[in-house]
């Protein structure tokens, strides 16, 4: 068992039971067959989200095969996103195990209600809102947003608790108009001066990257993206504007 818990991403915890621990069972055959009530299933004694780096990953892949699916077309540029992103954050042999656990969760059915429940119980907020974040980059990936790969992320950004301000900031990082700048921060462009210098220091401590630590440098890494559009934002409404 513990082998197999290094092989797929050092380390699960609350991944390892019910319907998440039933989508990766493939991995470890008849290991898995009481998923929800045996030795293997995780039990929460702290009351607390545990999340640990091993368990945002297998999320991150369940989700990502989710929107992936959504338009019924796999695309080659969605898949190298995945690897792009796995082999920038954690290496080669890491990455590689990480794309033969996608390839068969392709292949399985996904029932996002119950998936998205599990996540929502165990992932404090911060790391649902990385999870966000990077599904719009997989949507992304060739290049145009598909309306039923959006619908797909809206659907699990609601199943995942995520509050409507917070999912059209995420949103407004990738879907570009006019306004995206001031709803990134979540005001609106009537909002005055005062109000933008507010809105960009609670957002940014929203986003700050030291709250996703839990999850490991790495994705503390990655999770410095979402800041560094934040910041992008409130530059470009200072420039607007010639704050100072």
């Amino acid at each position: 068992m513990a082998n197999f818990i290094k092989w797929i991403g050092g380390g699960l915890g609350w991944a390892l039971g019910g319907p998440i621990g039933g989508i990766i069972g493939f991995l470890a055959g008849s290991m898995f067959d009481s998923m929800n009530g045996a030795e293997f299933a995780y039990k929460n004694t702290s009351g607390k989200p545990a999340t640990t780096p091993g368990d945002f990953s297998v999320s991150l892949l369940i989700l990502s095969a989710a929107v992936m699916r959504s338009d019924e077309k796999i695309m080659k540029s969605e898949l190298d996103f995945v690897r792009n992103f796995f082999l920038k954050q954690f290496g080669s042999v890491y990455t590689e195990r990480q794309m033969m656990m996608l390839r068969e969760i392709l292949k399985q059915d996904i029932s996002l209600p119950e998936v998205c429940q599990q996540i929502k119980q165990y992932m404090d907020y911060p790391s649902r809102l990385q999870l966000l974040h990077f599904l719009f980059g997989v949507a992304w990936a060739d290049g145009t947003y598909h309306l039923k790969e959006l619908e797909t992320i809206e659907q699990i950004g609601r199943l995942l608790g995520v509050r409507q301000p917070d999912y059209a900031s995420v949103r407004a990082m990738f879907v570009k108009d006019t306004t995206s700048a001031f709803r990134i921060l979540e005001i609106t462009p009537e909002a005055t001066d005062e109000e933008v210098k507010k809105a960009y220091r609670k957002m940014a401590l929203k986003y700050h990257p030291d709250l996703v630590t839990h999850l490991g440098d790495d994705i503390q890494k990655a999770a410095q993206g979402k800041f560094q559009e934040l910041n992008n934002a409130y530059n470009e409404i200072k420039k607007q504007r010639n704050l100072i």
